[in-house]
């Protein structure tokens, strides 16, 4: 006999095949796999810069809890109020505004440990390690910050953004064209890449921005504390295996 119904049908036709327990450690799975691949990835950038993998994991880790700190270093007096939302959305990411419990009209202006400060030790390291690439980085350097300070955006709540893969494709490019226009080793690729990544992103994005700060009404702007990468630490690395 055939039941030639199209509500029984349609209750058929769509089931999920696998019990809810399978489906969550099915989750959890694959969020560790990306997840390690991810770190991998991170480590892999680090190697190719002059460090160990032992070194990689320590700097990974430390950027891991670094990114939780930040430093106060300034108080700047807002001239719009200080926004009270607790999401904005830019650049087809939600960011998460930062809280405090007494809103005054005043932004403090932070440095983010993990975001800024380590990145920015790394590239000092490498560059006065390898002295010969000083050049190139900073050419490249430039270049990356000029293009950054273009596309970076005061977003109210939350601080200057830029759009997430435009440094690191920008010091990955300028790198190559540094290495060649001056003749240097392509050994230095690498380093000059996560330099200019990171110091370019940095200067361009943060630095020459702080003058804007004023006007976005954040309660905290934070200097490389976009999140638990920000696009400091991120452009270097991504720019990094670009290359």
């Amino acid at each position: 006999m055939v039941v030639n119904n199209r509500s029984y049908m349609n209750n058929r036709m769509f089931y999920n095949p696998f019990s809810i327990i399978f489906i969550l450690i099915l989750t959890v799975l694959l969020t560790f796999i990306v997840t390690f691949l991810f770190m991998g990835l991170i480590s892999t950038a680090f190697t190719r810069i002059g460090f160990s993998w032992y070194h990689a994991l320590i700097l990974l880790l430390l950027s891991l809890i670094g990114s939780s700190i930040n430093i106060p270093v300034a108080t700047i007096k807002s001239t719009i109020p200080v926004v009270r939302d607790k999401y904005v959305r830019v650049f087809g990411i939600t960011y998460n505004v930062p809280f405090r419990w007494n809103f005054h009209s005043n932004t403090i202006l932070a440095v983010n440990v993990g975001g800024a400060v380590i990145p920015t030790i790394v590239s000092i390291y490498v560059i006065t390690t390898f002295s010969e690439s000083l050049y190139p980085c900073i050419a490249a350097t430039a270049f990356v910050a000029i293009i950054t300070k273009i596309v970076a955006r005061p977003v109210q709540g939350i601080g200057i953004v830029t759009p997430t893969l435009i440094p690191p494709i920008t010091a990955a490019l300028s790198a190559i064209m540094s290495i060649e226009m001056l003749q240097m080793s392509p050994d230095l690729l690498f380093n000059v890449a996560y330099t200019s990544g990171t110091l370019g992103t940095l200067i361009g994005a943060d630095i020459l921005n702080i003058g804007k700060i004023k006007d976005i009404g954040a309660p905290v702007a934070s200097i490389g504390g976009a999140g638990t990468f920000d696009g400091v630490f991120l452009s270097g690395v991504i720019a990094v295996l670009l290359v």
